[in-house]
């Protein structure tokens, strides 16, 4: 099987490629430093000749709102038509857990964008929603700092690990499309606050997280829940606790 994994040259790309090869498929890594430029549409022709399935796990290089949402329709419209041309029989797109929860932010708008034009391409498709990565948690921190602060909600968050993301992506990619959402997520759900600190702690970083039930994340309000997964979502094995004390 033909699988072309756009933004196949990122961190969930790159493994997602390397597990589709391991399985025997003919996984292609598309990517702007691979000659395929979605939003131009250069090279796409060329890419999905012969594919049976796209994998779409592409990234918006800027979060401005107005530039997020200008990649992601962009991007999915051409990559939908060049698909439809190509005689590609499943889109699988990676989107974010909550996605539809965090409407007052620019960038999940963009998402939701995204997956509205998926479901309604009339193309065969699947969308896996995916919780925060293990190794987003600094850039978390990051976004919620002001001088040596971050401020951060105690709402619960239940990350996952890169490679289990990977392989969730490669395992939809083979199976027949569900027409519909994929949730899947860390085994362990924690306070983002809670976990931020921890993350911080672990790599000696002076920061102080304080506890702020109004701090908002990407821009949006959080409740309690907003960034859980629902009772069906399949559940990787890879602990962040295990797997932050390997990182040092």
């Amino acid at each position: 099987m033909k699988v072309v994994v756009i933004g196949g040259t990122g961190l969930i790309g790159s493994k997602t490629v390397d597990r589709l090869r391991a399985e025997g498929h003919e996984a292609v890594p598309a990517a702007p430093g691979t000659g395929v430029n979605t939003l131009t549409g250069e090279g796409l022709a060329e890419a999905l000749r012969g594919a049976s399935v796209v994998v779409d796990v592409s990234n918006s290089p800027s979060f401005a709102d107005d530039a997020v949402m200008e990649f992601f329709r962009t991007s999915t419209a051409n990559l939908l038509r060049a698909g439809a041309e190509a005689g590609v029989t499943h889109h699988v797109a990676l989107s974010v857990v909550g996605t539809d929860r965090l409407q007052e932010s620019g960038y999940f708008r963009a998402k939701q964008a995204q997956e509205n034009l998926v479901r309604e391409s009339g193309l065969p498709y699947s969308l896996v929603r995916a919780t925060q990565f293990f190794e987003f948690m600094t850039g978390i921190a990051d976004m919620a700092t002001e001088g040596d602060t971050v401020r951060l909600s105690p709402a619960r968050i239940q990350p996952i690990h890169s490679d289990d993301v990977a392989a969730a992506v490669a395992r939809t990619a083979v199976g027949a499309p569900v027409e519909g959402i994929v949730e899947i997520a860390g085994p362990e759900a924690f306070r983002l606050d809670e976990i931020i600190r921890t993350t911080l702690t672990a790599r000696n970083d002076p920061r102080t997280v304080v506890t702020d039930p109004r701090a908002g994340y990407s821009g949006a309000p959080l409740e309690e829940n907003t960034l859980l997964p629902g009772p069906g979502a399949r559940l990787a094995t890879t602990g962040y606790t295990d797997w932050l004390a390997r990182q040092s």
